[in-house]
């Protein structure tokens, strides 16, 4: 049995007809999956995201074995099963039912709490649950089903804001954190800060969002930003824009790329942007930062 699989490939392991997927849709953190499965009894290896399990059709008895105890109950729809990440089961029914599957990433889970709670998170785990029904769960379900079908505009922002909805409810009523250590509590720490400026460095010639940057050190944005202000006593957009300043400084200095190209490489939009962020920070064009060097 793998170590570990991804929504994808669950149906490898519980055969059923796919009624719909937000495979092609773009979404982040948060995938959607209906299935129509058969009776079938299951041994299912462990998930890398948190699943939601959606009732909306047939009736079943169900049976499911986590961490060798076994839970039986009946299922019908407008009932929910939750599964924590990484986390083996086997599964057991005999009815055709029809169901939707939420799969949520621990990056999502781990920034949320992490920005609820303002304290590093060393694992979130979901409860065992087999069968609960709550409004909230139903309704944040079904819209985020609803969007794979109806495909409306602005979807991705969309989900995302029920992503995070539905995050906060289940660290709310639903889930068991563990928190990390912290030895400088309102900083980054010395690793985050090696992944931050490796990430940064690397991206240089893009546009690097801020939620990019808070995902390279595992943190949500709300908490990055204030870190990072704390840390470097600046905001993440005027660190950038100094990296740019000086990976071009060093470009122009070396004299071997055109500045049309040095802007490239710095994530300028153009030359005419490049020209316009030395003069404001600087004082010169990078015509005359090259020619001053070449003077020295």
């Amino acid at each position: 049995m793998p170590t570990v699989i991804t929504p994808k490939e669950l149906l490898k392991w519980v055969p059923g007809v796919v009624l719909s997927s937000s495979e092609e849709l773009g979404w982040k953190d948060m995938q959607q999956r209906s299935y129509r499965y058969k009776g079938q009894d299951v041994l299912i290896p462990p998930l890398d995201h948190f699943m939601i399990v959606y009732y909306f059709g047939g009736h079943t008895p169900m049976d499911r074995c986590v961490d060798e105890g076994w839970t039986r109950t009946a299922c019908a729809p407008g009932d929910i099963s939750l599964l924590t990440m990484s986390q083996d089961s086997h599964w057991n029914w005999t009815e055709d039912i029809d169901v939707s599957h939420l799969y949520l990433s621990n990056a999502l889970m781990s920034r949320v709490a992490m920005d609820v709670m303002e304290r590093p998170i060393e694992e979130v785990r979901l409860h065992d649950l087999l069968r609960t029904q709550d409004t909230i769960l139903t309704a944040i379900v079904g819209a985020i089903t609803n969007e794979v079908r109806s495909r409306g505009i602005g979807g991705a922002l969309y989900v995302e804001a029920l992503s995070m909805q539905l995050a906060i409810h289940l660290l709310r009523h639903y889930a068991s954190v563990t928190f990390k250590e912290s030895s400088a509590p309102g900083r980054l720490s010395q690793q985050q800060k090696k992944y931050l400026l490796e990430f940064i460095d690397a991206h240089l010639e893009e546009s690097i969002r801020l939620d990019e940057m808070a995902d390279a050190v595992g943190l949500g944005v709300w908490t990055f930003s204030r870190k990072f202000s704390e840390s470097f006593d600046c905001s993440p957009h005027t660190f950038v824009t100094e990296q740019r300043i000086e990976r071009a400084k060093r470009m122009l200095y070396s004299g071997t790329l055109s500045i049309k190209e040095i802007a490239y490489h710095c994530g300028f939009s153009d030359q005419a942007h490049l020209t316009r962020v030395l003069r404001s920070k600087l004082g010169v064009t990078p015509t005359q930062l090259r020619k001053t060097n070449n003077l020295e």
